[in-house]
């Protein structure tokens, strides 16, 4: 699949199959988080993979009862390790630089999973003490996103975007 068919394909799926995910679909959406850009290659990168019932009940409940979590067969829960970036960075690495990088690791594993026939939705809504607590998290490992993966169930229409003469700028705002 074209990587452009990707980015404009990919949507919010909030409705899932009860489908098993292939281990090596999987392990594929995985690696794409993992080669994502990170600053100074610091990798702050951490992946919770979650299969288990109560703790996808846990996760629906911190993500202010988004239910479609538990209905995934496979929740992600991506996580910054703070310090392997704020070690190089100091202050802006904990505050921004992991967030970026971590961001970036969600969005290819957003559009390989698209690629690979998956439905996902990039969940940000969340008790991120909570989640940690679900996940047991230790000190330092910040949960930043939620993503659950499976056989989409629908196929959400296209929201509408703002066009690019109202958000591209030539040299200053």
């Amino acid at each position: 699949m074209d990587v452009f068919d990707v980015i404009k394909g990919r949507r919010s799926v909030r409705r899932f199959k009860p489908d098993p995910i292939e281990e090596s679909d999987l392990e594929k959406i995985l690696d794409a988080g993992r080669n994502a850009p990170s600053a100074g290659n610091c990798q702050p990168l951490e992946l919770i993979v979650v299969r288990n019932e109560k703790i996808k009940r846990q996760l629906v409940k911190s993500a202010l009862g988004q239910s479609f979590l538990a209905e995934a067969p496979v929740v992600v829960v991506v996580c910054a390790n703070v310090s392997r970036t704020s070690n190089r960075y100091g202050k802006r690495g904990a505050e921004l630089y992991c967030i970026q990088d971590t961001a970036a690791a969600i969005q290819n594993m957003l559009l390989a999973a698209y690629a690979l026939g998956y439905g996902t939705c990039w969940v940000g809504a969340f008790d991120e003490e909570a989640v940690a607590k679900s996940i047991k998290a230790p000190e330092g490992i910040r949960p930043v996103g939620i993503i659950p993966i499976g056989r989409p169930a629908e196929k959400p229409k296209a929201p509408p975007r703002i066009s690019l003469n109202e958000i591209v700028h030539e040299n200053t705002f």
